[in-house]
């Protein structure tokens, strides 16, 4: 034990010392210096903004400043924007990022998704206003018909045709509900009566 007590005041045991921390502070110099050249630390690209860019010029202008580039599908059509134009990206634009770091792109879609017409017949008006609003279609107008249902529904127009329930449209699309007035024809008043 006397001669390990020994050893730890020799000259030798603090030149292995000075040795191994002199070794140490090059490896992780050298490391440091390995790490910066590898990575690009402290250099940065500027995200450009590629809002209401056309997808080729998105990707020219990603191969440009260096960044890769992944595009996702839109699910909603926005109309302020063009079509198949790009509406939103991951990181903003402004950000600064690594070179060669992936944007996400969401892409505007050609036209609104295409949604099916409730059964809306023999439906009260106001009850096929709400569904029509449910599923993302609109009531341009309402004209009556001499029926005896006041504010029954017994056909809906699209572009001034007749469409029945089912039917695919696209969302947002702008519909005429025909409606009973409540009042019946002398015609039907007197298919009535013979019956």
């Amino acid at each position: 034990m006397r001669n390990f007590f020994n050893f730890l005041k020799s000259k030798v045991f603090f030149i292995q010392i000075g040795l191994a921390i002199l070794v140490l502070i090059l490896f992780v110099f050298f490391t440091l210096r390995w790490l910066s050249s590898t990575t690009n630390h402290g250099e940065f690209v500027e995200v450009p903004d590629f809002g209401k860019m056309s997808v080729p010029d998105m990707r020219k202008a990603a191969e440009e400043a260096k960044l890769r580039y992944e595009v996702l599908d839109s699910a909603n059509f926005n109309p302020d924007y063009p079509r198949f134009s790009i509406i939103e990206q991951t990181p903003p634009a402004g950000n600064k990022v690594k070179e060669n770091r992936k944007i996400y792109f969401t892409v505007n879609p050609s036209g609104y998704k295409k949604v099916s017409v409730p059964n809306i017949i023999q439906v009260t008006q106001r009850n096929a206003e709400s569904m029509l609003r449910a599923v993302g279609l609109d009531v341009q107008r309402v004209t009556y018909i001499d029926q005896l249902g006041k504010d029954m529904v017994y056909y809906i127009k699209y572009k001034g045709k007749q469409i029945k329930p089912g039917d695919k449209l696209p969302k947002t699309s702008k519909v005429e509900l025909v409606c009973g007035n409540g009042s019946i024809t002398e015609k039907a008043r007197v298919q009535a009566d013979s019956e």
